[in-house]
């Protein structure tokens, strides 16, 4: 697949690939900003140590947790995006409220991406994840957490059981076909 950078002059935007633990949202966002050649944020990164320990000890984050994360994500997209074109990031987002904080920081267009998987599949994967601070007895808090997004949102789902080629083309997909026209029209025509 060729890459689909944006050109010059067209508008940037942020995708956000969100979803409980253990959905696939850091291997999709890697392979999406692969493919649109623009930086990946990984949202995991933005944690403060506090917040990394109380969920290592397996207590949910709060709200009050979340939203200094939330802001220095947010800020660190726009950062991505100033720099022109497009920015992915890795962010579970589970409420539309953290979706409004995110788009507010953010301040650009910003399209999420919900990978679904069902609770026994996403519990199956977190058993075999090592390497993350997230454990999986905190599975049942985030899928109560969730909150899928609203018609009135710029968001698709995608099923995470796919592979992360069939995610990353059903996700430039739709990101195409919710592109404006002017974008549309200064991606063909190479300004």
């Amino acid at each position: 697949m060729q890459p689909h950078p944006r050109h010059a002059g067209s508008a940037p935007v942020a995708i956000i690939i969100m979803g409980v633990s253990g959905s696939g949202k850091s291997t999709l966002g890697a392979v999406l900003a692969q493919a649109l050649a623009c930086p990946f944020l990984d949202g995991d990164d933005f944690h403060d140590a506090a917040a990394i320990a109380k969920m290592s000890a397996g207590q949910p984050l709060t709200d009050e947790d979340r939203w200094p994360w939330l802001d220095r994500l947010g800020r660190a997209m726009s950062q991505s995006l100033a720099a022109g074109g497009s920015a992915v990031a890795a962010c579970s987002a589970l409420r539309r409220s953290y979706r409004d904080r995110l788009r507010a920081a953010i301040a650009a267009p910003t399209r999420f991406v919900l990978l679904d998987a069902s609770p026994a599949e996403l519990q199956r994967r977190l058993d075999h994840r090592s390497d993350h601070y997230m454990p999986a007895s905190l599975l049942g808090s985030q899928l109560a957490t969730l909150e899928r997004p609203g018609d009135d949102e710029a968001a698709t789902l995608l099923p995470a059981g796919d592979s992360p080629r069939q995610l990353r083309d059903a996700a430039l997909s739709w990101l195409r076909a919710t592109e404006s026209p002017i974008d549309r029209a200064s991606r063909t025509s190479g300004h």
